[in-house]
């Protein structure tokens, strides 16, 4: 289904330590990681999402398991982490969210806002010699998300993120909010967007694009160009959005120079981009 084949994909982008969600995770200012995710049912309307949660290895299960062993559609912090035992969801140690490429990362981004660096985690591992901690600085860029079209025209649609680097006061972004960062019908299409949440949240992003595809008559493609290029853009947002629709039209559009991205479809080759001129 499409909803198994959105959580099986994150499943492996939360475990892949190049991607701000899971393992590899931005980190608060605070030095902890506080993880967020959301899935939406096209099919049914049914939505889930978790936000905060530092122990459940899987945020985006976590996020369909309140779909399934709730009356919620969205949980948070330690409740969230809680809820994720009580239904046997694999729980690990905060430090197997830890990467030195985004350890780096926190210190720099705190040393520019002139704020302290909190200790090293006790459970991270010995710090390497600075020559060999050397990566690609990407700030808080890194979200993941998966919208997938099932063959029975089911669409729907997942994000999972660490959220923005150096975070305070307990920060949430869109990706954990239905209708922001994430939104899924089998009227219009299945919504996953990256960014700079705060702006995502204020336009209802994702949700905006459906709505103009049900109730304007949108192509897929359009309504996330207009969204994307001239109302987020216009609100002084960056970032993108990747997008299906029912009947299989695929769709991405971001006003950042680049966006990690690929897509795949039956009798479609593969496609993978990062930057803006590539296909």
């Amino acid at each position: 289904s499409a909803m198994d084949a959105v959580e099986a994909s994150i499943h492996l982008l939360e475990d892949d330590p190049l991607f701000n969600a899971g393992r590899g995770a931005a980190f608060t200012a605070e030095g902890r990681n506080e993880l967020d995710a959301s899935i939406m049912d096209g099919a049914t309307l049914a939505a889930g999402a978790v936000a905060g949660v530092t122990t459940t290895r899987h945020p985006i299960s976590a996020a369909r398991a309140v779909i399934e062993g709730s009356s919620h559609v969205m949980l948070g912090g330690e409740g969230a982490d809680a809820f994720a035992r009580s239904l046997g969801l694999e729980q690990v140690d905060p430090g197997y969210f830890f990467t030195e490429r985004r350890w780096r990362s926190l210190e720099k981004g705190l040393a520019r806002l002139g704020l302290p660096i909190p200790p090293r985690p006790a459970s991270a591992p010995e710090a390497p010699s600075a020559r060999a901690a050397l990566v690609h600085e990407e700030g808080k860029h890194g979200t993941v998300g998966v919208v997938a079209r099932d063959i029975h025209g089911n669409v729907a649609a997942g994000t999972s993120t660490g959220g923005a680097l150096a975070k305070r006061w307990g920060r949430v972004g869109d990706s954990p909010i239905i209708g922001a960062g994430t939104y899924a019908s089998n009227q219009a299409g299945a919504v996953s967007c990256t960014g700079a949440g705060e702006y995502f949240i204020r336009l209802g992003v994702a949700h905006e694009i459906c709505a103009l595809v049900r109730h304007r008559g949108l192509s897929l493609q359009d309504a996330v160009d207009q969204v994307v290029q001239r109302d987020l853009t216009a609100l002084g947002g960056e970032g993108g959005v990747i997008a299906v629709g029912p009947d299989g039209r695929l769709a991405w559009s971001f006003n950042t120079t680049g966006m990690y991205r690929a897509r795949i479809a039956d009798g479609r080759p593969l496609e993978v981009g990062v930057y803006k001129d590539e296909p």
